[in-house]
């Protein structure tokens, strides 16, 4: 599971995707504010959503021998933690499966947000195989079930 995010432009010289190196595991962390050139955090938000149907906003990360995809949409809105989960759950009746697939994805990561973690006693959207489509009917069960029990916690 990838836990870092990245702000959709060009990776850094330090980021996994210009290293060649994969991601560290680490908990999602709420982001504080915008990230550079956002005027706010809603307005980068609504910038993901918008991408998370589109199959060319990936980057790859790895190397040539062992590439990866870097989903990067999903990864922000992870990245941006429990202020992005209210807006995700609408996408949970997607029914594009990549755009779904995206969403599930994302609600995993910032559900993650210690934020998050610490109202719902460390509850978290815990989906069994992540980003693949054929698993996308049992992922949404399970994120649909975490938002029925903590969704209030937006309310």
């Amino acid at each position: 599971m990838l836990l870092a995010g990245c702000a959709g432009g060009p990776p850094s010289a330090e980021s996994p995707a210009a290293t060649g190196a994969a991601p560290q595991e680490q908990p999602a962390a709420a982001a504080d504010g915008p990230a550079e050139g956002f005027a706010s955090l809603r307005d980068e938000i609504h910038y993901y959503l918008e991408r998370l149907s589109d199959r060319a906003f990936t980057e790859t990360y790895g190397g040539e021998e062992h590439p990866r995809t870097w989903y990067t949409a999903a990864e922000a809105l992870g990245r941006i933690g429990a202020p992005a989960v209210p807006h995700l759950v609408p996408y949970l009746d997607s029914d594009d499966p990549w755009e779904l697939k995206l969403a599930l994805y994302a609600l995993m990561l910032a559900s993650q947000d210690p934020t998050v973690t610490s109202q719902t006693g460390g509850e978290y959207i815990r989906l069994g195989t992540v980003l693949d489509e054929r698993e996308n009917a049992a992922n949404r069960a399970i994120a649909r079930d975490w938002w029925k029990r903590w969704g209030h916690l937006w309310d």
